[in-house]
C-alpha cells in the first residue's frame, strides 16, 4: 500500500520522496486527508522490437552507384570545377 503524505510535508521533504519514487515506492499526496496526487517511478515506453530483414527488396543500390568523377560531383554539388590539390609554394 502506497505511502499517504500531506502536501506540507511533500513540499518540505520533496528530494526524499522523490529518491525514495526513483527506488520503485508510490507516494500519495493528500490534501485534508483525501488523495489528490500520486507520486509513481517513471517508466520508459518499451522499444519496439526491431524484425531483421523487413525492409527486405525495398531498397535498390545500382552496382555502379561511386563511379561519379570529380566533375560530375563537383556539378552535382553546384560547384564549377573541383578544386585542385596542388601544394603552395
Amino acid at each position: 500500500m502506497p505511502e499517504i503524505v500531506n502536501i506540507h510535508s511533500a513540499k518540505t521533504h520533496l528530494s526524499q520522496l522523490l529518491g525514495r519514487v526513483m527506488q520503485g515506492e508510490e507516494i500519495v499526496i493528500a490534501k485534508a486527508g483525501k488523495p489528490v496526487a500520486r507520486l509513481i517511478p517513471e517508466r520508459a515506453p518499451a522499444a519496439a522490437k526491431r524484425v531483421p530483414g523487413i525492409d527486405k527488396d525495398k531498397l535498390w543500390i545500382a552496382d555502379d552507384f561511386d563511379s561519379m568523377s570529380e566533375r560530375d560531383l563537383a556539378a552535382w554539388h553546384g560547384s564549377r570545377q573541383p578544386k585542385s590539390k596542388r601544394p603552395r609554394k
